[in-house]
């Protein structure tokens, strides 16, 4: 009955049923796409160059002799797993600060502000830029370094909006009887104010995610990452390299584009659907 219930308001709800739609097509591509594939083959040399799409190579081949359907499959995959896995390190910190700073105030909560106000000023796409290059060597980051390094930066925004809610939340009423009743700061925290926070925290993360795999293709459209791996953002790469465009590889340029609208149309409605549950004035009963 709860399932038929939650279809059942996706229904009244077609911007989270989009989104959550999309999003599943893309894991499914990625998941089963590997079943019809030879992952090998979405790496260099392992197949005839400047191919168009055909029976053999339903997406063609690029100047690399890498077949772009596999490429496709594994590569949307990486940068998948590079947004997720540094929006869900951003939520986390994010979380952490947000509570504990705007629940307890004080000293923390100041320095926990002034941190985010002066990284709020600078540019997240200078200081990820400024970050990468001052490694060792930017062009042979492995995806879970570069979650890593766009983690860092992947906090600021949630903990300021979360700090913004806890500061609201903390004046009401279920908090100050849970006060009453002796229950402990972070039993508060934990019991009171994030349960009534879940949908607000779950558009946080797609807000996190979002930005983390743009970070993720801007750095990796400059040549910052493993150029060996074939992320969305290294295909945008070696289409620029080897000027796809002025030599018609039409192709080679409408995939990786399709599979990033795609992945921002997906978190884009979502966040529209789940802020209409955090809304209390639009909220529907599930």
């Amino acid at each position: 009955m709860k399932l038929k219930g939650f279809l059942g308001y996706l229904r009244r709800n077609p911007a989270l049923g989009g989104g959550l739609g999309v999003l599943l097509f893309l894991l499914l591509f990625t998941t089963v796409g590997r079943l019809f594939i030879d992952p090998d083959h979405a790496y260099a040399m392992s197949v005839p160059i400047n191919r168009p799409p055909s029976a053999e190579y339903p997406f063609g081949t690029d100047s690399q002799g890498k077949d772009l359907f596999a490429g496709m499959v594994v590569g949307t995959g990486m940068t998948l797993t590079i947004g997720m896995t540094a929006g869900a390190i951003g939520l986390g910190i994010g979380a952490l600060l947000g509570f504990t700073s705007g629940y307890y105030g004080g000293v923390f909560d100041t320095i926990v502000k002034f941190i985010v106000d002066v990284l709020l000023t600078i540019p997240s796409f200078l200081l990820l830029l400024l970050i990468a290059t001052t490694l060792a060597d930017p062009s042979a980051l492995r995806p879970m370094q570069m979650a890593l390094i766009l983690s860092i930066v992947a906090w600021v925004a949630p903990t300021r909006t979360i700090r913004s809610q806890v500061l609201s939340m903390k004046e009401r009423a279920f908090v100050m009887m849970a006060k009453l009743n002796g229950m402990s700061g972070m039993e508060i925290i934990l019991k009171e104010m994030m349960p009534n926070l879940l949908p607000f925290l779950a558009i946080s993360l797609a807000g996190a995610v979002s930005g983390a795999v743009l970070g993720s293709l801007g750095l990796e459209a400059l040549g910052i990452g493993n150029r060996r791996e074939p992320t969305l953002g290294m295909m945008i790469f070696w289409v620029r390299y080897y000027a796809a465009f002025i030599r018609g590889m039409w192709w080679w340029i409408l995939e990786p584009v399709v599979a990033i609208a795609l992945v921002f149309t997906a978190f884009l409605l979502i966040s529209i659907g789940l802020d209409e549950m955090a809304n209390p004035r639009t909220r529907r009963k599930v």
